[in-house]
């Protein structure tokens, strides 16, 4: 702003005015206004010597101004110049680099503080003798240096001048509003004195009257609230006994939500504490309810259960106590189990056993209700495992969706806790499995070994072994275990059990076999040892079934790929149930309904056909077939019966195996041994080892009976070949005990302290082995000997079953049993038919019949002598009693070869031993032999069919050696040594003596004499 007559620093007043921003001139101002405006830097009218250095200074450093007391527009510095000197310094020529070098000449001090007088700095400055050239020249300077300043402010002002506008309407609309503002609080200050003249103390009263009101009705809702908790307990009640536990819980935990809201209440601290112990009592029932799971499992109840828990936050307790339970559950159990069972046996009430500790209790158990007691034992403890196994199905089924749905409602942190509580509740279900069936392998151990089973019957025993198979079948499917601790029990109790059983079978097969009349067991032709009941298991075992009893086919091939718990799941029931007709109701049909028992004529096994007292009923009814089983719709006619009678009469009478009872019970006792091997591996080596002792015991008494006989060994024959005479060794060695003697009341007197053997058999006195009619017990041989065969060939059908079940390291004691003993059953028939042979010719008489003969004849002779004909009406007379035994035993064909073979052997060998009886023959004589022998030969082969001839070579060469030269003869001798020393004599001595001479004779007795030394 420029003034006209105006000076900086000057006092003159102004008498006219104008306002000049930048290049606009404002409309004129007042005196007034003017020096409002220069009261920036004239205080009181006086000149303000601060206000210029700032201005100065801030000029040099190019800044604004400084803001000062006494502003008029809003704050802002008015910039004041003068007219003139603002039209003087505009006529100057601009430079600003001369201008900022004028500027920066200033001295520093004009920019110094507030507080420092430019009037007393210049005046100070003066020297003491003042020279008017150099102060007008000073002045001049500082008046360039104003005007540099004056042109830089002006220049800042221009630059400012936006700014100064717009600030300038924010100011003029700050003060529209404060003079609005200044309205509304005069118009509010007017009625608020009104409402302080109009309001009175009734109006006062009424608003703290409805204040108490709203107050009340707070309180009055607290106290019904604290009501309804007071009654609480009563529906907690009810819920508890509907078993409704998570609710039950839920209002309990919300009850104490509430209470905890009105603590400042004096009475809800007491119901704060009852509803504390009203939530421990809940969580007692609910434990209760948890250990009703261990026994009878139902999904609704514990799915309760657990949701409680949950509530509760103690998921990972509950498992802890569910597993405690099952612990306590599967103790209380056996314990009430075999309690009930001994007090019932007892026949009082006597409380003295429930005192007792499990493992002295299972001692008092008798043997009659041994095993309905370990039934229902079992019965007990697959409830327990069967509520185990379906808890962990419901764990299975429940958990994941539960894990699902609390990652979608809750935060990540919810998300991991539920996730640490199912892996921790799965662990634990998963190590529960063998905790509890180690659990309960203990309690059934204890139980095993409170007993001594050693005198149970057979079929008991192998009940128990069934039960106890099938429980560890139940703990492999349970938790995948092999049970070492029921299979270690089990052994031990089955060896015990085992050896005193078959000590007790040896000795009634000794009794059996010194009683057997060896009779034939008629038997139909289509017997097989699976017909038994004692092998029924092998067939059982072939299809999947989980205990030996009866199964419809379908309902066995359907639980073929299911376990126990799934068959249970679908309705199967308990595995250890036991039925009625647990045992097989099947009757065994193995024996003929005419047999060969009796004596009489074949006619007599299907006379009196008229009479249908002995036709079976179902042969009445329908006939069977034996092949397929298939019953024809039709009935058939006596007719037909009879002939089928008949017809079946004869196909037995040819193809029937050949037994006897005392076979048929070593089968029998075979199939048992088998039976308890299959049920229990462990013990397999120790039941082939007794199933072995029984084949050698058997095996050794036929041969004792029938085939021993010193006379055999010495005929040089070879009849017992060296395999069969060192297993005969073998079991006399280990198995019969030939140092018990028995005195005449029949008492063992030396038995009893050798129980690993057992004494020899005694033939029995029924049978008669002497007589001639019956070809010296031929019979009898056939059935003994035939029977022992088809027991070697049973065995050799029952081979792969028992290797099956043999342990690896004992499988070649089980082949060479086959290859040692049971190869050897067939031997025994060349010993025992060989006595028959020897005893049903009279060789003796050809002998003596032979020796009669004159062989020194000098023709040739036509006509063969009379022993011939005697000797083949022997064997015609054999031929007739042996068609006569073969009425009562059927005498295979094998056996007739035999008895043929060795009859023809030891004739063959009579001839030759009558020749070599002959004193004197002559050429024609030994022309006479071959006659003899070829006429023998030729009516032989008319009784039998066995090609060729047994020996025949033996006789022909024989008598062919007479003719040899000597060096042939010598030769002869060294190659045929099967010929006796005495034969081979009579041969150089008589027959070659005649044209050999002594020295040649001596030299071939030499050479014979050399033969038989190593013989004797």
């Amino acid at each position: 702003m420029a003034v006209s007559s105006w000076a900086l620093g000057s006092g003159t007043e102004v008498s006219q005015e104008e306002v000049i921003v930048g290049d606009r001139v404002a409309e004129p101002w007042s005196r007034a206004d003017c020096i409002r405006v220069l009261s920036g830097w004239y205080v009181g009218g006086q000149p303000d010597p601060a206000g210029a250095k700032d201005v100065l200074r801030r000029v040099k450093e190019g800044l604004g101004w400084r803001r000062g007391p006494g502003i008029l527009l809003g704050g802002a510095w008015p910039y004041v110049f003068f007219q003139e000197e603002s039209r003087e310094f505009r006529e100057q020529p601009i430079d600003p680099q001369a201008q900022q070098e004028i500027i920066n000449s200033i001295e520093d001090v004009y920019f110094s503080t507030d507080s420092f007088d430019i009037v007393k700095y210049e005046m100070e400055k003066l020297p003491p003798v003042l020279n008017l050239q150099e102060l007008e020249e000073y002045r001049d300077k500082l008046k360039e240096q104003q005007a540099a300043v004056s042109k830089k402010v002006a220049d800042l002002i221009l630059e400012k001048q936006p700014a100064y506008v717009k600030e300038l309407e924010r100011v003029t609309s700050l003060q529209t509003g404060l003079q609005l503002a200044t309205v509304i609080c005069t118009n509010g200050r007017r009625h608020l004195n009104i409402a302080k003249e109009g309001f009175t103390q009734a109006s006062l009263g009424l608003l703290a009257n409805q204040r108490k009101r709203q107050l009340l009705v707070g309180l009055l809702k607290s106290l019904r609230t604290i009501k309804t908790l007071q009654r609480t307990d009563v529906r907690l009640s009810e819920m508890l006994e509907e078993e409704d536990y998570p609710g039950a819980i839920q209002l309990c935990l919300e009850c104490q939500q509430a209470a905890s809201t009105f603590r400042h209440y004096s009475c809800i601290s007491e119901l704060d504490s009852k509803l504390q112990d009203t939530l421990e009592q809940i969580e007692e029932q609910l434990d209760v309810a948890l250990s009703k799971v261990c026994k009878n499992f139902d999904v609704g109840h514990y799915t309760k259960v657990q949701q409680a828990y949950r509530l509760l936050g103690k998921t990972q307790t509950a498992m802890d106590q569910l597993h405690m339970h099952f612990t306590q559950a599967i103790h209380n159990t056996v314990f009430q189990v075999v309690l009930g069972y001994v007090e019932l046996c007892a026949g009082n009430t006597d409380t003295k056993f429930q005192k007792l500790q499990y493992k002295d209790l299972c001692t008092h158990v008798t043997t009659d209700s041994y095993i309905p007691c370990l039934a229902d034992l079992c019965k007990a403890l697959w409830e327990v495992m069967l509520s185990y196994y379906r808890t962990m199905e419901w764990h299975e089924a429940h958990d994941g969706g539960d894990i699902t749905r609390a990652t979608e409602g809750s935060g990540a942190t919810g998300s991991e806790e539920s996730n640490f509580d199912r892996s921790y509740v799965k662990k634990k279900l998963e190590h529960g499995l063998s905790r509890i069936w180690q659990d309960v392998q203990l309690k059934v151990k204890t139980y095993l070994f409170g007993t001594d089973m050693s005198t149970f019957k057979y079929d008991d025993f192998i009940f128990v072994l069934d039960i106890i198979s099938r429980l560890m079948q139940v703990g492999e499917e349970f938790c995948g275990s092999k049970s070492e601790v029921l299979q270690e029990s089990i052994r031990k109790q089955s060896i015990n059990y085992f050896k005193n059983y078959h000590r007790t079978r040896l000795d009634e097969l000794r009794m059996f076999l010194e009683n057997e009349t060896w009779e034939l067991c008629p038997v139909k032709s289509s017997f097989s040892i699976l017909q038994l009941h004692e092998f029924k298991f092998m067939e059982q075992s072939r299809s999947p079934s989980v205990s030996p009893s009866k199964q419809p086919a379908s309902a066995a091939n359907s639980s073929a790929a299911a376990s126990l718990f799934e068959q249970c799941d679908r309705g199967g029931g308990n595995p250890f149930e036991i039925q009625a007709n647990n045992k097989d109701e099947e009757t065994e049909d193995v024996l003929a309904s005419n047999g060969y028992e009796s004596d009489e004529p074949e006619k007599s096994a299907y006379q009196d056909y008229d009479s249908d007292s002995d036709v079976p009923e179902e042969l009445k009814r329908d006939f069977v077939d034996e092949q397929t089983g298939d019953v024809p719709v039709k009935s058939i006619s006596r007719e037909t019966l009879r002939s089928r009678k008949k017809s079946d009469y004869s196909l037995n009478k040819a193809n029937a195996p050949i037994l006897t009872n005392t076979t048929l019970n070593v089968i029998r006792l075979v199939g048992k041994y088998m039976q308890m091997m299959s049920m229990l591996k462990p013990i397999a080596f120790d039941v082939v080892h007794f199933l072995s002792q029984l084949f050698d015991y058997y095996l050794y008494a036929v041969y004792t009976f029938f085939g021993r006989n010193d006379s055999l060994e010495s005929t040089g024959l070879g009849l017992s070949s060296s395999r069969l005479r060192t297993t005969l060794n073998r079991i006399q060695e280990s198995l019969i005990d030939l140092e018990v003697s028995v005195d005449p009341s029949g008492a063992l007197t030396g038995g009893e302290e050798r129980k690993e053997k057992v004494p020899s058999p005694h033939l029995s006195h029924l049978v008669v082995l002497t007589s001639g009619d019956t070809l010296y017990g031929l019979a009898e041989r056939v059935v003994a000997t035939e029977s022992l065969v088809f027991l070697a060939e049973q065995f050799e059908f029952l081979q792969p079953h028992l290797d099956a079940v043999m342990p690896a390291v004992k499988k070649p004691f089980l082949q060479q049993f086959y290859s040692q003993t049971v190869s050897t059953a067939s031997e025994l028939r060349k010993p025992i038919y060989w006595i028959v042979a020897g005893k049903a010719i009279d060789y003796e008489q050809t002998l003596l019949t032979m020796a009669n003969v004159k062989w020194d004849v000098k023709e040739i002779m036509s006509q063969h002598n009379v022993y011939v004909d005697t000797l083949l009406k022997e064997f015609e007379q054999f031929n007739q009693r042996l068609a006569e035994v073969s009425k009562r035993v059927r005498i295979p064909l094998p056996v007739s070869n035999i008895l043929w073979e060795h009859c023809i052997r030891l004739a063959n060998r009579t001839i030759v031993e009558g020749y070599a009886n002959v004193k004197k023959c002559s050429n024609e004589g030994r022309a006479l032999m071959q006659l003899d022998f070829q006429q023998f030969l030729m009516k032989l082969e008319k009784l039998t069919d066995i090609r060729p001839i047994p020996d025949k070579e033996f006789v022909e060469t024989y008598i062919k050696a007479y003719y040899l030269t000597e060096n042939d003869m010598e030769r002869w001798v060294k190659e045929h040594r099967e010929y006796s020393s005495k034969q081979l004599t009579n041969l150089v001595t008589v027959c070659l003596g005649s044209h050999i001479n002594k020295k040649a004779r001596q030299k071939l007795l030499a050479a014979i004499d050399d033969i038989d030394r190593p013989k004797r």
